[in-house]
């Protein structure tokens, strides 16, 4: 158990050493942030801020986990997850610094490239007889999806990236609802891996542990960086970060059997695509706009609300999000044990 907290402290102490010098290289290599014509004219004080801060992520990340993992084939999978979704982000930002535009890579060649980490995902927790089934809760039903079920993946892995992505847009945002979701999934698996300890459901749960493990660690890393992206930030994380937090979250929610439950633990993150999704839908069938700018969180600044009002306001609502989710995991899901290695 203690080496999830001292995967989450070498994370941060990682991610907040290396902080400065990091941001300073990319100051010197003038990676900054290219801001959007249509974007809210607040952000273009933004422009020029360093752009990269997933990688510091990122690399904080992995050197924590693989340094104290167990190497299960569970967690494995899920920093897989984060680390190609991640690299899928890093080929973004590249494009954007390289051809200094705030267009990156098509959206088509994301969602190929995710297809493929989702193909990858779905392949290893065939491996570990994970399962071809959704469970949904209060409901208490169990839906087999047979084949259909690596379509699914595809939707949580690829929604969940693209979700977080979407809330990327104000300082803090991103970065602390993605923290906060991932501490559930933290959570949820340290409370499995303490319940099968007990006698009467059998073998210990090491993957559960173990994915703790890479949770902490994720945490701690990104918790350094917020510490250099608190507005007004120093550094921004880009796709690079937010595709990687996306990934975790979607890998973490498929290894633990809890896809259903990323409705309410990425719930913010679910809210931003939607309001994306039917301010499209609206415009193009009604010609009007229901919201002055989406994603969501524009919307609050074209009403003059504050980064830092709309960023804390975000975190809050997320806790209570994820607070109900790992309620309705402690009352519906307490034996799912199906992790064995």
């Amino acid at each position: 158990m203690e080496r999830v907290l001292i995967a989450a402290i070498v994370g941060l102490v990682v991610s907040i050493a290396v902080g400065p010098k990091f941001i300073e290289y990319l100051r010197r290599k003038e990676l900054g942030q290219y801001i959007r014509e249509e974007g809210p004219e607040a952000h273009a004080v933004k422009a020029g801020t360093p752009v990269g801060g997933g990688v510091l992520i990122l690399v904080a990340t992995s050197i924590a986990f693989l340094a104290l993992s167990r190497y299960t084939t569970a967690a494995l999978t899920v920093f897989f997850a984060t680390v190609a979704c991640g690299t899928i982000g890093f080929v973004d930002d590249y494009i954007k610094l390289t051809h200094r535009r705030s267009l990156g890579l098509p959206g088509r060649w994301k969602l190929v490239l995710l297809l493929g980490v989702a193909a990858v995902v779905g392949y290893l927790a065939n491996r570990i007889d994970l399962g071809d089934d959704v469970y949904l809760p209060v409901v208490d039903v169990t839906i087999n999806l047979g084949p259909a079920w690596y379509a699914f993946v595809f939707f949580v892995i690829a929604g969940a990236a693209n979700g977080v992505n979407l809330a990327d847009g104000i300082d803090g945002l991103a970065a602390g609802t993605g923290i906060i979701a991932v501490f559930t999934f933290t959570v949820i698996s340290v409370f499995t891996f303490i319940r099968s300890q007990q006698p009467a459901f059998g073998e210990a749960s090491t993957p559960h542990l173990d994915l703790a493990i890479l949770g902490g660690a994720l945490i701690g890393a990104a918790i350094g960086f917020l510490w250099y992206n608190a507005f007004p930030a120093d550094v921004i994380m880009g796709d690079t970060g937010a595709f990687a937090l996306g990934g975790a979250l979607g890998g973490f929610a498929i290894m633990l059997k809890a896809e259903v439950l990323l409705l309410l633990i990425g719930g913010i993150f679910v809210l931003e695509a939607l309001s994306v999704m039917l301010q499209v839908v609206t415009f193009k069938w009604s010609g009007r706009r229901i919201f002055l700018m989406a994603p969501i969180h524009h919307d609050f600044e074209m009403k003059a609300w504050s980064e830092t009002k709309i960023m804390v306001r975000f975190w809050i609502v997320t806790g209570i999000l994820c607070a109900a989710g790992f309620a309705l995991y402690y009352r519906y899901f307490p034996d799912f044990f199906r992790l064995r290695r």
